[in-house]
């Protein structure tokens, strides 16, 4: 019989660590091991969650955590350092839905995909995933037609845009053979000029407990075609997560990314 896989999550009081947390020690693939919350949050000693080992407490940080396979990490960008030092000390890969990292952080976990398995996706919905390759070739199909995304979350949420609407506009950019960043507009108050041929809009709406609604336009001359994608329970995002997990933990050092989980589906059961 196949050993279960070892898994640690960082992040583990949050929103995803949470919900990851209560599908995993359900799950017979997975044994969690360690899990790491904030150092001044709550949680710190606590019980990880129902059905877990009762001997299992969050921690605040990575000392004394055993080997594992692989590290699930949503957390901050400073917690997610911290879980990359430990994958890199002990050889584990690490998948995480971190977002908001800086332009050192990418450069790191570039870096360590040389030596470890590494899987990033700023949404773990394999259903994005299509949305993203379906989203690239309706650019390249159509690249002169204007961009906009239009993203709503939950009023908690932090970040704007979206790492997934991010992700949607580099996937029009990479249709388009074009560099993403370059060509972004957060913020049209107190513009004058027209629309810059070429740019990719980001309008942003939060409020109540909307889990997630991304929508992608491609707007020509008397015509507009329209990608979208609605999530109505957090779940989805918890069961890609650890089927990414699955099968990155059988996977040789890369950056790997949602879209190869889906291109090469298969993993050893």
């Amino acid at each position: 019989m196949t050993r279960a896989i070892r898994v640690a999550i960082n992040g583990a009081a949050g929103r995803m660590g949470s919900a990851v947390c209560a599908l995993l020690v359900r799950d017979a693939r997975f044994t969690l091991l360690h899990a790491v919350v904030a150092p001044d949050s709550t949680r710190v000693g606590t019980p990880v969650c129902a059905n877990a080992p009762a001997a299992l407490r969050c921690a605040r940080d990575w000392r004394d955590a055993p080997a594992v396979d692989v590290v699930i990490d949503f957390s901050t960008p400073v917690g997610l350092g911290a879980a990359l030092a430990h994958c890199l000390a002990g050889g584990a890969a690490l998948l995480t839905g971190t977002t908001g990292c800086d332009a050192a952080m990418d450069a790191r976990l570039l870096a360590a995909s040389a030596r470890i398995a590494v899987l990033r996706a700023a949404n773990f919905s394999l259903g994005v995933a299509v949305l993203r390759r379906l989203l690239r070739e309706a650019a390249a199909a159509l690249p002169a037609w204007d961009g906009e995304i239009v993203e709503a979350h939950h009023g908690a949420k932090r970040d704007a845009p979206s790492g997934t609407a991010l992700a949607l506009g580099d996937a029009i950019a990479q249709g388009r053979h074009t560099v993403g960043e370059t060509s972004f507009v957060y913020n049209r108050t107190g513009l004058t000029d027209e629309r810059k041929q070429g740019s990719i809009g980001f309008a942003t709406v939060r409020g109540g407990d909307i889990v997630g609604e991304h929508t992608a336009m491609l707007i020509g001359q008397g015509e507009r075609l329209e990608l979208v994608h609605r999530a109505t329970d957090r779940s989805i995002f918890a069961r890609g997560a650890l089927h990414a997990a699955h099968w990155l933990s059988q996977r040789a050092p890369g950056a790997w990314t949602l879209e190869d989980v889906l291109a090469n589906p298969r993993v050893d059961a």
